[in-house]
């Protein structure tokens, strides 16, 4: 059975960053998918990034350009890189495995 546990969430300032991190546990295929999830209280969950086990990501159109997904196979985890961060970013983020498994998620909240 997969596991997942994201880490990294908390406070910041629109414009600053967080590292999201995702450690993997348990039988694992190396060839499945691996993404980020949010979802704002009363909004559906909706994608962040993808990324292939050929390291090819994927982003939704608002986050284009300032977050960054990559994967480190050794190791069983998955980050991702945010920057220049708005408030509308705030939200629970979720790591997923193979379109199947879900962490808990850590929380992101962007404000002054």
């Amino acid at each position: 059975q997969v596991q997942l546990v994201e880490s990294g969430g908390g406070l910041v300032q629109p414009g600053g960053s967080l590292r999201l991190s995702c450690a993997a546990s348990g039988r694992l295929f190396s060839n499945l998918d691996m993404a980020w999830y949010r979802r704002v209280p009363g909004k559906q969950r909706e994608i962040v990034a993808r990324i292939s086990d050929d390291g090819t990501a994927n982003y939704a159109r608002s986050v284009e350009g300032r977050f960054t997904i990559s994967r480190d196979g050794t190791k069983n985890m998955v980050f991702l890189q945010m920057d220049n961060l708005k408030p509308e970013d705030t939200a629970t983020y979720y790591c997923n495995y193979g379109s199947v498994v879900w962490g808990r998620g850590t929380q992101v909240i962007v404000s002054s």
